[in-house]
């Protein structure tokens, strides 16, 4: 298995894609990819076609998966706010590729099945696919996607975003094969001798203690601890310091179990986060955008660069030291949110180079999106505000 990254930040389409197409398949010993991912900024907007059309040119007989996006990612660079083109290419013997399209009118319904989905992916639990997949926000059900996906096919990891070049329904691209999709799903399942690592970097600080839900109604949070919620927030609010109470404004979520305990005690990153959307000061309940359930265990988070920062570094750190006893990396996507970057930690390429320094040179590509996929304890969901890898690496 070999992988390679390039990009380049040339307005022009053609001696872009060419400068890009080349070094790919340099880095990939002169040979053809199997599989290529293209990430193209919104400043290409009126050559999305060509773009893609450039690719396939380039390096025939690849199937090629990408979309559009306000920045891209990719070769150790991001492309924030700048016209951008980033490729990665991999070599993959012995995997099986197998790409799909979905509207969300082609879902199975909630009675459907399993077998429904392993249908509409063409592809069975026993090949324990591999996916990366992106998505139209205006015209796809993602969260209901990766919920369908969880249950058919439970060994398996998916990793990807929504498409952010596009700023109404229609104005996004979806690349998959030789075609160029304006709405749905865009994804491939990737099988055989290939395993897919997941990192899912919230970026968030729990603040107070974890708490119960003793009452709520669909997503509005009553009573945690049979307290009105705004009144612990009170509380923690005037028992912060003057860092942690500009947070507090600006930069609070709730973060949601995702699991019992072992030993009753939760740590930073055993949370699901999402955002509050609402508060009640007569009653003192908040709303959260996630259904919430009687008996669950919730806390108060909060978030900035240096919670970020420490969060991604940790969670790289532990992956390298795992991989020490497996098969090395040989490649990986990043999908990023567009609430981090130079917007977030004031410097830019952040995100990718804490990859490069602890994880190592592993060709790296990708986007910041308008929402991330990936899986937080096994399972899989739709983020906001984090930065989703994908490492690839040979099974055996």
């Amino acid at each position: 298995m070999r992988w390679a990254s390039a990009t380049s930040d040339g307005l022009e389409a053609e001696p872009a894609v060419a400068e890009i197409a080349a070094a790919v398949r340099e880095g990939l010993g002169a040979s053809d990819p199997h599989l290529i991912l293209l990430f193209v900024s919104e400043h290409h907007f009126g050559d999305y076609e060509l773009i893609g059309e450039l690719v396939r040119e380039a390096l025939p007989g690849s199937l090629l998966l990408g979309c559009c996006a306000r920045s891209v990612i990719g070769a150790g660079r991001e492309l924030e706010e700048q016209p951008g083109i980033s490729l990665v290419g991999a070599r993959l013997p012995d995997v099986t590729l197998h790409p799909f399209h979905l509207e969300s009118e082609s879902l199975p319904d909630e009675a459907a099945g399993n077998d429904a989905w392993r249908r509409l992916l063409g592809v069975t639990n026993a090949d324990t696919p591999q996916l990366v997949v992106l998505a139209d926000p205006f015209s796809f059900d993602t969260e209901r996607f990766v919920r369908g996906l969880d249950a058919a096919l439970p060994g398996s990891v998916a990793v990807g975003g929504l498409a952010s070049g596009g700023q109404e329904p229609g104005q996004n691209a979806l690349y998959l094969g030789d075609a160029v999709h304006r709405t749905g799903l865009a994804g491939v399942a990737l099988s055989g001798n290939v395993v897919l690592d997941p990192i899912v970097a919230q970026g968030c600080r729990p603040v107070g203690a974890p708490m119960f839900v003793t009452r709520c109604r669909e997503n509005v949070l009553f009573e945690v601890d049979g307290k009105p919620p705004m009144e612990i927030l009170q509380e923690l609010y005037s028992e912060a310091d003057a860092r942690d109470r500009e947070l507090f404004r600006s930069s609070l979520f709730l973060g949601i179990e995702m699991g019992p305990s072992r030993d009753g005690a939760y740590t930073q990153g055993d949370f699901l986060i999402r955002n509050l959307i609402g508060t009640d000061d007569e009653s003192g309940a908040v709303a959260a955008a996630t259904a919430l359930h009687p008996g669950q265990v919730v806390q108060f988070h909060l978030r900035d660069a240096r919670t970020s920062a420490e969060d991604l570094e940790r969670r790289l750190a532990r992956y390298a030291k795992a991989g020490e006893s497996h098969h090395p990396a040989s490649g990986a996507l990043l999908f990023s949110c567009l609430g981090r970057g130079q917007g977030l930690y004031g410097t830019a390429d952040f995100d990718t180079g804490a990859f490069r320094r602890i994880v190592g040179e592993v060709p790296l590509g990708g986007f910041f999106c308008n929402g991330e996929i990936g899986p937080v304890e096994g399972a899989t969901f739709l983020h906001g505000y984090t930065s989703a890898f994908g490492i690839f690496r040979a099974r055996s």
